[in-house]
């Protein structure tokens, strides 16, 4: 099974997009998304230093730009191939990526959302000093006690004894003093405590302009940084990319959902090598695949088909709307009163799929009425595995209400 992810903030380096640029297409699509989002980006992927790249209101929109076009250089503009994808999913920023990759948003309303992104929560940081501290190593209990002690937030938990925390620059200086045991702490390079409370002012602005968002479901598996669940509904997802800016990014969560799938190869999009290096250490025997250079298009491609060939799921072959999925592992028990015949309004709870570390409520996406059960009560069940097939309701003139 295949599996695509897309790097967040801090990924990028000065001149990563020069190879890219070569190629005439590439070129003229980043001119296009420069022109939505307002910004120069073949200028800042191409000549701009490492400072300035390193600016939130750059980063952001310079990043997710650099995913969504070099997929396009690998799948085509359609992207056909990810429905040959297993599971899709981005790190913080890189989310965005992912949503347009399989269809939640288009090119042009995910380079809107990102600008907007990134200028809100480089004003938020602006409010007061605050940052974000690497802490490497240490035990997972003692690490978390340690951060919440000085008030911090665990923002990024990155499996294998990564956790960032994050906060005011005093309350970083208080937990250098104080350090876990047996970890070592690093400072990272931005202005900002992202993924925390701090952030709740761009949230605010966010949510403004995602009620104006008409969003579509994705084409495959696309797994969420709020719990490594797989999440069927575009307005859901868009939800929760919003809530995102001011919630810790549970990477951990969502490497044990592509285990739990079975995950045989990851591809990461430019500017890669970060999630790669990650799952090197949480994802043993897969086989990885860092895409940076147009020169090893082919050999990706080779890739693709690798991993890819059989991996197409449910959400690839049907509309989302007619099938039901689980959003993770465990054991699914259906309500009382769910049946084949049941009419079933959107975000109607039909069951819950249970493991030992959570309790998941499975929600419709849409209105429909049940006519196939495609598991037994008390199955235990993989993420994005179907689990009711919906005759969808249509409105008046034809389409999905």
């Amino acid at each position: 099974m295949l599996a695509i992810v897309a790097p967040g903030q801090g990924a990028q380096t000065p001149g990563f997009l020069s190879p890219w640029l070569a190629e005439s297409r590439f070129a003229d699509r980043l001119n296009w998304l420069s022109t939505v989002a307002g910004i120069d980006l073949a200028h800042y992927g191409t000549e701009a230093d490492a400072e300035t790249i390193r600016d939130t209101a750059i980063a952001q929109p310079l990043l997710v730009a650099a995913g969504l076009l070099t997929a396009m250089e690998l799948f085509g503009p359609a992207g056909e191939g990810f429905q040959h994808t297993g599971v899709v999913a981005g790190h913080s920023v890189g989310e965005i990526t992912a949503a347009a990759a399989v269809g939640v948003l288009t090119a042009e309303q995910a380079m809107v959302f990102v600008r907007e992104r990134g200028r809100q929560m480089a004003a938020a940081s602006a409010a007061q000093p605050t940052s974000m501290m690497a802490v490497i190593g240490g035990e997972v209990t003692e690490v978390l006690a340690a951060i919440d002690a000085q008030g911090l937030t665990a923002a990024n938990n990155n499996g294998s004894g990564q956790i960032v925390a994050a906060g005011t620059v005093a309350q970083l200086e208080a937990l250098q003093a104080n350090p876990p045991a047996k970890a070592r702490l690093i400072q990272l390079s931005v202005a900002g405590a992202f993924h925390t409370v701090h952030m709740q002012p761009a949230v605010a602005h966010l949510e403004r302009l995602s009620r104006a968002i008409t969003t579509g479901d994705p084409r495959t598996r696309l797994l969420s940084n709020a719990d490594g669940q797989v999440v069927q509904s575009g307005q859901a997802y868009l939800n929760r990319l919003v809530n995102q800016v001011a919630n810790p990014v549970r990477w951990d969560l969502c490497l044990q959902t592509m285990a739990d799938l079975g995950v045989t190869g990851l591809l990461e999009l430019p500017p890669s090598g970060t999630l790669t290096g990650i799952a090197k250490r949480n994802l043993k025997g897969i086989e990885l695949f860092s895409l940076n250079t147009p020169d090893q298009l082919p050999a990706a491609q080779d890739f693709v088909n690798k991993h890819g060939a059989g991996s197409a799921n449910a959400l690839a072959s049907a509309p989302s709307s007619t099938l039901l999925v689980s959003p993770g592992t465990g054991e699914f028990h259906a309500g009382v009163g769910v049946e084949v015949g049941t009419r079933l309004e959107a975000g109607q709870s039909v069951g819950v799929v249970s493991n030992l570390r959570d309790q998941m409520t499975v929600t419709t996406s849409h209105p429909g009425t049940i006519t196939e059960w495609l598991v037994e009560d008390g199955d235990v069940v993989a993420p994005g595995q179907p689990l009711i097939r919906l005759y969808p309701t249509h409105d008046s003139a034809g389409a999905n209400s």
